[in-house]
């Protein structure tokens, strides 16, 4: 299955029209939140992930969404997310816990790095379209990806890629994609790990590392301050906004693109009441103007897609990451 991402016009349609909807149907559902949600991150802080996950904490408290609720935001990073899922598991059918669901753990759970099923949980929502960028510093001699993929054809080892948080997840898989259609031999590229985007922009910034393949959040502001140059984007088609000016691999001759997404996890064994009363909560998230704002603000797509789509998404995705794994030869550890 190849998952169409939403043009901007079309996401925003979808935002603009929850806000037309009758009363009633915002109706509060017969259950609602009695206590402190917990939230819990799966990475660390800094980086796409925990940006629009406190983004989200933020947007159910400011909107009194939770019932006068306080909403506690718990990074815990390790074992390529499966920490975090581990305590959401321990919180079996408690609404009062809320997760990170994102493209990367679906990645995780293909390539062996994340020991879980995320079948078992609860996809509630998606609130995020984003697109992973190929980052260098400015005085890198690499202008575009044409010269980044003459240096790899030359010595596929020579350059240093820097992902996050670990081997084989999305931004892994977003740049060693297009550079396998490109013909470069994926198996020997030099490719390293960091706990964090924010830790692998700031080993690039460092010089420890040549490239760095991260989202938006991470990338964008360094850009803006002049710090780092973008030479590719991983989208279907050119972004908006700080990324008008940014050239896809597509645009510049190579087949391939990867679009991940952002939401929330609720733990196994919760009841329809809580399904419906965190969809509607967090529809209203979406559609508001800050949220809207702090997802284009790093050229990535503010979108909302409630749990029937979230979990046909959920199973479709991990068909389709299965096949792009054994295409590129990432064989499950």
């Amino acid at each position: 299955m190849k998952n169409t991402p939403l043009n901007r016009r079309q996401s925003l349609a979808v935002l603009g029209s929850t806000l037309a909807l009758p009363s009633a149907v915002w109706a509060q559902p017969g259950w609602k939140p009695t206590q402190t949600i917990n939230y819990v991150i799966g990475v660390a802080a800094g980086g796409s992930v925990d940006l629009y996950a406190r983004g989200i904490k933020s947007g159910l408290e400011t909107l009194n969404l939770v019932n006068g609720q306080t909403v506690v935001a718990d990074n815990k990073p390790g074992a390529g997310g499966l920490l975090a899922l581990q305590q959401l598991q321990r919180s079996r059918g408690n609404a009062h816990n809320l997760g990170t669901f994102h493209t990367g753990s679906l990645a995780g759970q293909v390539t062996g790095i994340l020991k879980a099923d995320m079948r078992e949980y609860v996809p509630v929502a998606m609130l995020v379209e984003e697109t992973t960028l190929v980052a260098v510093r400015t005085d890198s001699p690499f202008k575009t990806a044409k010269d980044l993929l003459a240096a790899l054809r030359r010595d596929p080892g020579s350059v240093k890629i820097a992902v996050a948080p670990l081997k084989g997840l999305n931004t892994h898989l977003a740049i060693a994609k297009p550079l396998k259609v490109a013909g470069i031999d994926i198996t020997k590229l030099t490719v390293v790990p960091f706990r964090s985007s924010a830790d692998s922009m700031s080993a690039l910034l460092g010089g420890h590392v040549d490239v760095v393949s991260a989202t938006g959040p991470t990338v964008v502001p360094m850009a803006q301050a002049g710090k780092v140059r973008i030479i590719a984007s991983a989208a279907a088609e050119r972004g908006t906004g700080p990324l008008a000016g940014v050239l896809t691999w597509r645009e510049q001759g190579v087949a391939a693109d990867y679009v991940s997404y952002n939401g929330v996890l609720l733990p196994p064994g919760v009841d329809a009441e809580q399904i419906r009363f965190w969809e509607q909560a967090l529809r209203q998230v979406a559609a508001s103007k800050d949220w809207i704002a702090l997802v284009e603000k790093s050229g990535n797509k503010p979108m909302f897609k409630g749990y029937v789509d979230s979990h046909r998404y959920l199973q479709e995705e991990l068909k389709a990451t299965q096949a792009l794994v054994a295409d590129l030869g990432l064989d499950a550890k």
